[in-house]
């Protein structure tokens, strides 16, 4: 399963990665490539809980053109 996540650096200095399609689905790391890790985690934590649950594995996402 491929899932789009997104990286941001916190006030901190840690990379916080999320991923839109899971809600509340957050992970960070020191690096890029500790933050894509801890992700990965937490995405199979949360795809378990979830189907436990008998919730939905994921939300809709779109991508949305805007002009500026």
């Amino acid at each position: 399963m491929k899932l789009i996540v997104t990286l941001e650096h916190d006030e901190t200095g840690m990379i916080v990665v999320e991923c839109p399609a899971i809600p509340g689905c957050v992970s960070q790391g020191k690096t890029e490539e500790e933050a894509l890790a801890n992700i990965g985690e937490a995405i199979r934590a949360c795809l378990e809980a979830r189907a436990a649950h008998g919730m939905p594995l994921t939300v809709a996402t779109r991508e949305v053109e805007v002009s500026l």
